[in-house]
């Protein structure tokens, strides 16, 4: 099964480390990041479930709740939790999915037979509040995720959804954004009365906060 930008999330109940969750009810009016790992005590991932763990209170800002998968049991990942809490420096709480039948992996399409029969590869999905994936993500087992880049397409999702805006290359929180080509001027002035600037017909700068 392949999942697409704008789907719903699949829902599941399966067993964590924090205990059993049904994704849907747990995420509640949450955005959530769901990402998955290709096994327990692999370095790769033992690095980005420490940042995740140290990255806490950025995702607690913007109401987003992480989810850690990998294709091993409840006990495996709480042996391999005080691994990472004892080499990145961590405490880590977010809870970790127990998918040893892969069920979960296979209905979120983590499972790439030509890098491994059971292990996940290293997705990602971003969903929010409505259980609608808005972003994909999928990296190869040996690069580890670029966190900055994960936070800032959730700040860009988030403005988009508050101010109807898309957000240019490179875009950082506080520089310009766009105002859709489907937003005619008279419109955009009303949306956007501090001003903004027109290169193009379709494409106009504004600064939003």
């Amino acid at each position: 099964m392949s999942l697409h930008i704008g789907d719903t999330a699949p829902d599941f109940t399966v067993e964590t480390t924090t205990g059993p969750i049904s994704l849907h009810d747990w995420a509640g009016d949450s955005w959530v990041f769901f990402f998955s790992h290709p096994a327990d005590f692999t370095p790769v991932c033992t690095t980005e479930m420490g940042t995740t763990a140290r990255l806490a209170a950025e995702f607690d800002k913007r109401n987003c709740k992480p989810l850690g998968l990998s294709t091993d049991t409840v006990e495996e990942h709480l042996a391999w939790v005080k691994d990472v809490d004892e080499t990145q420096g961590v405490t880590l709480a977010f809870p970790i999915v127990a998918d040893p039948d892969l069920e979960i992996a296979k209905l979120y399409d983590m499972i790439h037979p030509d890098q491994s029969e059971t292990a996940a590869v290293r997705s990602v999905f971003i969903i929010d509040p409505a259980k609608k994936i808005r972003l994909t993500m999928t990296y190869p087992m040996s690069v580890g995720r670029n966190f900055d880049e994960i936070l800032r397409v959730i700040d860009s999702l988030q403005l988009a959804d508050r101010s109807r805006i898309a957000t240019p290359a490179d875009w950082r929180p506080g520089d310009k954004v766009i105002i859709p080509p489907s937003i005619p001027d008279e419109k955009a002035k009303e949306m956007f009365p501090q001003g903004f600037e027109t290169i193009k017909p379709y494409l106009r700068m504004v600064e939003v906060v």
